[in-house]
């Protein structure tokens, strides 16, 4: 495991650039998006993209293309973007050319010490796991460790994090971060400064908006990284020595470990303060107290998810009793990480089990329920279903599959989650006809769709490489019938970070 600040600027390069880092959510295996960014990039041949345009991308809505997935089955939504592949090729180029990427290495170190200890440096994997693997790695290293150590010296833990950490944050605030605000306030006109630049890119893909960075790439959780290691000297300077309380920090989640209800609620009023300043506040509802440091330092749904695993098979011997006792925890905790790791688990053991079982609708309609009240489990789910369901006779899957995908369907606005239903029910072994409003849906299907808005872009060259059939990089109706645990091993790791 080496951290991203690590990395020479072409190894930065190189991990910026690979399908995983531009959109790190999970994808069925005959999509990826490394064909057109590598494309992108030999026409560009290390130019900005504005070498290629006839007009500002800023001026039109919908150059970067918004993926959005649904977190509890009802009303709330989760935005990723997919950036617009030239922009994002370009702010690589900038972000990785060697003294930019010396004076952000260099930023790295200035935030580093003091009262926040930061815990959720991008790093990546140095062996055959994923980088994802590796942050999840990271997370329990730094995060839950060493909270459950620090119950030997402070009686209390306030937990607190950013309300829409992204979609809020103020992208002048990235040269501040970069510059000093003095100097990036001095220099706010001079195109040439490396923050400006960063922030010209992000606007220019985003409609011209300055509050809010795209959600669902290494390269804005890096750019997230910085602002907020920004935050974290700002809160050092404020705070002095942590004589008397420590604070871990990851990502947008802060942890506040004192000795006093007074000591904790005046740090935390610190963070909030620092935070407004780059246009983030901190969520009321999601902050709390606890007097114990080993209870509080785990969450609710992790302890339960252990006492669930502890029970073992002897406790519920049937695949029905199984499925009964994941839903009634995602009835509990709905969509929790702990979830979705007792799902992938199940989904791993699942598929050594080769009879058709008497009850098998039951299972199939218990299964699809987990799903559809938590839908961020639905790529473990869709692997369950797909066994169950393949155990059953033609004409049975048929009908099967098309209930599944009825009452998914009732689901609002997940394309996400769609993706997922082509995975299972198109496959030739299914040859369930698919139809879908969502755009990678229907380029799986070999309609022509473009993903972003290309008005702004005079090169023809560049053009053809953003030709969105190049993410289709195989067939799905050759896709296996039922899901291996491999085909979505970074849902599982993941899920481990809880």
């Amino acid at each position: 495991m080496k951290k991203l600040v690590e990395l020479s600027n072409e190894e930065a390069r190189k991990y910026f650039t690979k399908g995983s880092s531009y959109f790190s959510g999970d994808v069925p295996n005959y999509v990826s998006f490394e064909p057109i960014l590598e494309d992108v990039a030999s026409v560009l041949n290390g130019d900005s993209y504005t070498a290629f345009k006839s007009a500002n991308p800023g001026e039109y809505p919908g150059v970067n293309y918004n993926f959005v997935v649904n977190k509890d089955g009802r009303l709330a939504w989760r935005p990723y973007e997919l950036i617009h592949p030239a922009i994002y090729v370009s702010l690589v180029e900038v972000i990785c050319d060697s003294d930019n990427w010396s004076h952000i290495v260099s930023r790295f170190s200035s935030f580093a010490g003091g009262s926040v200890d930061c815990c959720s440096a991008p790093v990546m994997s140095l062996d055959h796991q994923s980088d994802s693997a590796a942050q999840v790695r990271s997370w329990w290293q730094s995060v839950e460790q060493r909270s459950l150590s620090y119950s030997l010296e402070f009686s209390h833990v306030l937990h607190t994090d950013v309300i829409d950490c992204y979609g809020s944050l103020y992208t002048h605030s990235i040269s501040w971060a970069l510059h000093g605000l003095e100097d990036a306030k001095k220099n706010k006109r001079k195109n040439s400064l490396l923050g400006n630049k960063i922030d010209s890119h992000i606007q220019a893909s985003r409609y011209g908006q300055t509050n809010g960075i795209s959600q669902g790439s290494a390269l804005m959780d890096f750019i997230a990284e910085i602002v907020l290691g920004y935050v974290d000297m700002l809160i050092n300077s404020a705070l002095g020595e942590p004589d008397d309380f420590r604070i871990l920090r990851f990502r947008d989640d802060y942890r506040i470990f004192a000795n006093s209800d007074d000591r904790a609620e005046e740090i935390l009023k610190v963070i909030s303060d620092k935070l407004r300043s780059v246009g983030m506040k901190l969520g009321v509802s999601k902050t709390f107290l606890s007097r114990n440091v080993v209870e509080g330092s785990i969450k609710p749904d992790k302890l339960a998810g252990i006492d669930l695993q502890d029970l073992g098979d002897a406790n519920a011997k049937t695949i029905q009793k199984q499925l009964l006792r994941l839903h009634s925890f995602g009835m509990r905790f709905p969509n929790s990480g702990a979830l979705r790791r007792l799902v992938s688990e199940f989904h791993t053991k699942i598929t050594k089990h080769s009879e058709r079982p008497d009850d098998l609708e039951v299972q199939v309609a218990i299964a699809t329920d987990i799903g559809f009240v938590s839908p961020a489990t639905f790529p473990a789910v869709a692997g369950i279903l797909s066994h169950l369901i393949s155990l059953a006779s033609p004409d049975e899957k048929s009908r099967l599959w098309m209930k599944v995908r009825k009452k998914m369907a009732r689901v609002p606005y997940n394309g996400y989650l769609e993706i997922w239903l082509q995975r299972v029910t198109q496959p030739k072994t299914i040859g369930i006809p698919f139809t879908s409003d969502e755009s990678i849906c229907k380029i799986v299907n070999g309609e022509t769709v473009d993903l972003w808005e290309n008005v702004w872009i005079s090169s023809k060259s560049l053009q053809s490489a953003l030709d969105t059939s190049k993410i289709v990089v195989g067939n799905v109706s050759d896709a296996k019938e039922v899901i291996q645990p491999e085909e979505i091993e970074l849902f599982k790791q993941n899920a481990w970070a809880y």
